[in-house]
């Protein structure tokens, strides 16, 4: 599976601070727990990320749209 494949797995997804200064993304899914831990800096590295996603993900639904139907 790759990052533009579609999946049917659900999950939660929970982002805060850890008591020892770190980020934690914690992922859980019916069969999976995942606490990843990052550093401040990496953490913001990963919003710069997803925020450079979303805005292209959002284009990419501006150009679908635009395209007459043939």
């Amino acid at each position: 599976m790759g990052i533009d494949s579609e999946s049917s797995i659900a999950g939660n997804l929970q982002i805060g601070p850890t008591t020892n200064g770190m980020v934690r993304i914690y992922i859980e899914t019916e069969r999976l727990e995942i606490p990843l831990d990052f550093d401040p800096d990496e953490a913001e590295e990963i919003a710069e990320e997803l925020r450079s996603a979303a805005a292209k993900a959002r284009e990419a639904t501006r150009r679908t749209k635009k395209r007459p139907n043939a």
